[in-house]
């Protein structure tokens, strides 16, 4: 049967009334910029996370832009982070015009070494910028503990683990900011693009408010250089409506990846998402590392069944960053990593049977392989 990697048909079916209400009432309001709804949801997020503010913004890839610049980082100031993520982390920093300085990522959690971490601080470190790959937060009590060690900053690339937690704290509340993305496909998604800044410090969160209205704190007069950058109600809206269901929608994806890990628990080829104690993974992808990969990519598309790359080329290796004078070999873990990666269906909607079908071509490929 065809499994498809993501859909929210379904998911959109079951709420379609609501959100339906929420965008005619948002269209009957005439109020459509940094309205009711956005200044609702950023209070209900921000709960949700367990700080004082949230800010939304107009995407994720503005979420860290903005909360970098709210943090003080300059142009010329280096910001430590991993080379095995989504373009947009490392396209935020050199927005501001500062250097990404990468850190080679743990083999079992995708996510940046934090062991490796303090040899690459130099004078003009000023930030550290984990991302917590496929909704499973980086080891955040030993960052945050380099970081008060070493005076500085860390903001938090949660795009992809709204609601991921360790030892009970929820991703966006151990830095001095944390990102979420409301990109369709996440866990969290509008009907478009959308992001938020959270934070607990009240400069921090009053700095992104200017910054993504123009710099302005009353109209027409200016403060700051600033941008356009703002949550536009329609998203805020049907956001507000999918929140609700977030974490009956998060239970279905650890059902989801439960199976899979049951599935394929006797597939020597295949190495199943690490969980470690007192983590909860959002399961943004249920992503597993698989030998002879790209075979089993192709076999699984023959037979119908959705899979994706998340990601097949490390940022050190693009073309738009040999200006940082990086080369293969520079990050052994991460390249490793892009060879063996593939992220396989877990979408709430998911049933059973599917997942089964999919573990069984699993299965098959490498018994015939």
């Amino acid at each position: 049967m065809a499994v498809p990697f993501f859909s929210n048909q379904k998911q959109h079916e079951q709420i379609r009334g609501d959100i339906d209400r929420a965008i005619s009432s948002v269209v009957d309001s005439g109020h459509f910029i940094l309205g009711p709804n956005v200044k609702a949801l950023e209070e209900e997020i921000a709960s949700l996370c367990g700080v004082k503010h949230g800010i939304g913004v107009a995407n994720g890839t503005e979420a860290i832009h903005l909360a970098l610049r709210a943090c003080g980082i300059r142009p010329g100031d280096e910001v430590i982070t991993t080379p095995f993520t989504f373009v947009a982390t490392i396209e935020a920093i050199c927005y501001i015009g500062a250097k990404p300085v990468f850190v080679d990522i743990d083999h079992k959690t995708f996510n940046i070494d934090p062991d490796k971490i303090e040899k690459k601080i130099s004078r003009k470190t000023k930030a550290i910028l984990p991302v917590h790959l496929y909704g499973l937060t980086s080891d955040m009590e030993k960052i945050m503990a380099i970081a008060k060690r070493r005076n500085l900053k860390v903001i938090e690339d949660a795009a992809q683990a709204i609601g991921a937690e360790q030892n009970k704290k929820k991703a966006c509340s151990f830095g001095d900011a944390g990102c979420l993305s409301f990109f369709p496909t996440k866990n969290l998604g509008c009907f478009g693009d959308g992001g938020m800044v959270l934070t607990n410090n009240d400069e921090i969160a009053e700095e992104v408010r200017v910054l993504r209205g123009h710099g302005s704190k009353k109209t027409y007069h200016y403060d700051l250089v600033g941008y356009n950058s703002r949550l536009d109600e329609v998203q805020a809206a049907v956001l507000r409506v999918k929140l609700k269901h977030l974490d009956r929608w998060a239970k279905a994806r650890e059902k989801n990846a439960a199976v899979y890990n049951r599935e394929l628990a006797n597939v020597l080829e295949v190495e199943r998402p690490f969980v470690g104690d007192g983590q909860r993974h959002a399961y943004n992808q249920y992503t597993i590392r698989a030998k002879n990969r790209n075979l089993l990519s192709e076999h699984l598309k023959a037979k119908g069944i959705g899979s994706m790359i998340y990601y097949p080329l490390s940022l050190h290796l693009h073309s738009a960053y040999a200006f940082l004078k990086y080369k293969f070999g520079s990050f052994p873990e991460a390249e490793a990593a892009q060879e063996e990666v593939l992220s396989l269906p877990v979408f709430p909607e998911l049933e059973e049977n599917h997942i089964k079908e999919v573990s069984q071509a699993i299965n098959n490929f490498y018994l015939n392989f």
